[in-house]
């Protein structure tokens, strides 16, 4: 039987057992950083299937290889995250989250469950095909300063090094049975920006006695947009985006301090490091000059992530050989951020999209909201998909 066939056979064979990995872990979910359930569910799973994992890279993130034949010939990685958020579901399903105020509201249940059954069909297939496939569960997705970042410090990319990694990630815009591919700059740069302006409280009534850090930082704030508008170039995507307000006041008390947070996104690291000391220097001289104080602290975070052109139109064209070039398409840039921006700075790295949206099912909430779900159809594409496109880059 041709390898294509023996992959697509052994995922659909596999459906049942991912449809139940993932409903155990959207059941399960852990935040980031915190995975330890989650690191020796999957550490289990590959044991049982033969593998040998290690455990403990970047303290809760898992690795196996499945060496093929002439193991060191060539090597590529598989990365699949392991983390959830810290959001309330409210689906009514039957493997809804029983850990309050925890969700698996990325899809990253999807991403590990894929890679465990690839994982599977790739250690079953191993005598037929060359080279090495590196599998990567990583933690801390969702947080600065971002799994990926630690487990390269951990040295998840050496001994052996992979010659490119490969990620998936699920899109609740694309319908399922589809693909969602793009070359070159994909997704932003992403840092947090924490603002507190200090004043000086007082009534409500006598605004001559104080000084209101509210006022400041309504100025703050709409001074600061104008570094988009007339700073970054009109070619150049990057936004600016405040989405947290706390001055403890009232009707009729002026408070001491407002704390401000937001996130600054940008596809271009010179322009990146050059907005972020321009916010910093305007939110500190406009409050300076209202008479009040604005500390204001950065939090960098991950940087753009580029999809290596080479890489990604292989693997596109694996992915029509195996879903029909019917269902893959090509997909705009987003201000979105992930970590896996790490990966793609040190090595060849592309990152794909997996269609879970169904319409008819009512399946169409966007990630990170509580009424988050897929369809699991997808799950019977997603694993013997990453292992199809594993094979062909171990072939080149």
């Amino acid at each position: 039987m041709p390898l294509l066939d023996s992959i697509k056979q052994l995922s659909s064979t596999y459906f049942d057992d991912t449809q139940a990995i993932r409903r155990h872990l959207h059941a399960n979910p852990e935040l980031s950083y915190k995975e330890f359930n989650t690191a020796k569910f999957v550490a289990k799973k590959l044991t049982e299937y033969g593998l040998t994992p290690a455990e403990g890279i970047a303290e809760t993130g898992v690795i196996a290889l499945i060496e093929g034949k002439n193991p060191s010939s060539k090597i590529i990685a598989l990365r699949a995250d392991m983390d959830a958020l810290p959001i309330q579901e409210i689906n009514e399903v039957a493997y809804k989250s029983t850990i309050p105020g925890v969700m698996h509201a990325c899809g990253h249940d999807v991403h590990t469950s894929s890679l465990l059954t690839a994982s599977r069909i790739l250690f079953e297939l191993k005598d037929q095909f060359e080279g090495t496939v590196k599998l990567i569960f990583q933690p801390g997705e969702e947080k600065n300063p971002g799994g990926a970042s630690i487990m390269i410090k951990d040295g998840v990319l050496e001994n052996p090094k992979p010659a490119n990694i490969i990620g998936q990630h699920v899109m609740p815009l694309i319908p399922v049975g589809k693909i969602g591919f793009r070359e070159g700059m994909y997704m932003a740069s992403c840092d947090e920006i924490y603002l507190t302006v200090i004043g000086k409280g007082g009534h409500g009534a006598t605004p001559e006695l104080a000084i209101d850090p509210i006022v400041i930082a309504s100025h703050i704030i709409i001074a600061l947009q104008q570094i988009i508008s007339r700073n970054a170039s009109p070619k150049q995507p990057t936004v600016l985006t405040f989405g947290n307000i706390i001055g403890k006041g009232a009707t009729n008390i002026i408070p001491n301090e407002v704390k401000i947070a937001g996130t600054f996104r940008a596809m271009n690291e010179e322009w990146r490091a050059s907005a972020l000391v321009k916010i910093k220097k305007m939110a500190e001289s406009i409050a300076e000059g209202m008479g009040g104080k604005c500390e204001v602290e950065i939090s960098k975070g991950y940087p753009y992530l580029e999809n290596n052109p080479e890489l990604t139109k292989r693997i596109k064209s694996a992915a029509a050989q195996y879903v029909g070039e019917e269902n893959v398409v090509d997909i705009d840039i987003t201000m979105g951020a992930e970590d896996f921006s790490y990966y793609s700075q040190v090595i060849p790295a592309s990152f794909y999209r997996l269609g879970t949206r169904n319409e008819a099912k009512g399946i169409t909430s966007y990630v990170h909201t509580p009424t988050f779900d897929i369809d699991e159809d997808a799950l019977k594409i997603a694993p013997g998909l990453m292992a199809w496109m594993a094979v062909q880059e171990l072939s080149l």
